[in-house]
């Protein structure tokens, strides 16, 4: 027995010290150790031995074991440290290689310019509000004066959903919405996404975006309404400039006006950008009409106010002299990157 543990011995030992790997050393250590392995199965053999010689060859076998798996503990650190150092070789990084750089992204011209207007109307304490883009019929047209069959509904050219609903064709439903619920007095814009049924071209979209603006209260005039536009102008686009009001027809205001500012480009003198004129139209504008007052429940003999409506696309466009809207949506990063 005892030289048949001898041999064990040398072959595990000879076996060890040949082993190129963790996974042949594990393989070793089951052909040895393992509950069918060749130690183990010597020791099966003690009941064969004479009670007296069973402590001492008891004592040889664990000798044996602890010899064997102290080779291979000493092998498994020094083959734990040579795959160590192979995978350091194999993954060396190179510190003099540039680091790879993070693409951030970049805010849209439609938002650069919707912040500004924001900006500019709450710092003159009006409140931003948001409202649905599937809207009640009546919310979009008739609490606005746009009657069943108006002619304002065939200029619009509608998205109906049914009967009663439909992508609104402006965020003046925002309006209406606030004075049904909102306390009076009442300082506020709407801007959000609208929806109408047009070519795309150069200048149109049947999907862009609206800024729309409300102010209710005791006592407000046109001389208010031309006082705060006026500012506005002037803000966004430069203290030397002028506005201009021409008469129009909304349904929903009266008297209404549409707006124009002295061209930015020229000072007014005559250029491309204002074809000569030295104006740029810029928004619509006026008195709220008493009908839509009465029909949110407020009374026009004690309450007046004015509206208007900016196109925010519009204002990108002349802000950043684009001629085209539609590179506003082709999502070109050479193009917004320059914004």
């Amino acid at each position: 027995m005892n030289e048949k543990l001898q041999q064990i011995r040398e072959n595990a030992v000879a076996q060890i010290e040949a082993a190129d790997s963790l996974e042949k050393l594990n393989e070793i250590r089951i052909t040895f150790l393992g509950k069918k392995g060749e130690l183990t199965a010597i020791m099966k053999s003690m009941k064969d031995i004479p009670k007296e010689g069973r402590p001492a060859f008891g004592q040889m076998v664990n000798e044996t074991r602890t010899d064997i798996e102290s080779k291979m503990d000493a092998m498994k650190n020094t083959l734990a440290r040579k795959a160590r150092e192979a995978q350091m070789a194999k993954e060396v990084i190179d510190v003099t290689l540039p680091a790879k750089k993070s693409v951030l992204g970049h805010r849209h011209p439609n938002t650069i310019a919707l912040d500004e207007v924001e900006r500019i109307f709450v710092g003159m304490g009006y409140e931003v509000i948001e409202g649905p883009e599937i809207e009640k019929d009546y919310y979009n047209f008739e609490a606005l004066n746009i009657p069943a069959n108006h002619p304002a509904k065939d200029e619009q050219d509608t998205f109906y959903i049914n009967k009663e609903m439909l992508l609104r064709t402006q965020t003046s439903g925002v309006q209406v919405h606030t004075m049904e619920t909102h306390p009076l007095p009442i300082r506020m814009i709407a801007p959000g996404r609208v929806y109408r049924s047009d070519e795309v071209d150069a200048t149109h979209s049947p999907c862009f975006h609206q800024i729309e603006g409300l102010v209710i209260d005791k006592n407000i005039t046109f001389a208010d309404l031309k006082g705060t536009l006026a500012e506005f102008a002037r803000e966004l686009f430069g203290p030397e400039t002028k506005v201009k009001f021409r008469p129009h027809h909304f349904p929903f205001t009266e008297p209404s006006a549409e707006m124009d500012v002295t061209c930015f480009k020229c000072g007014g003198k005559g250029c491309r950008m204002c074809k000569g004129s030295g104006w740029i139209e810029i928004l619509g504008c006026g008195m709220v009409h008493p009908k839509v007052l009465e029909m949110s429940n407020i009374d026009p003999d004690k309450y007046s106010g004015f509206a208007f409506g900016i196109g925010l696309e519009r204002i990108a466009l002349l802000k950043y002299e684009i001629d085209d809207m539609r590179l506003l949506y082709e999502n070109d990063v050479r193009f917004l990157k320059q914004f």
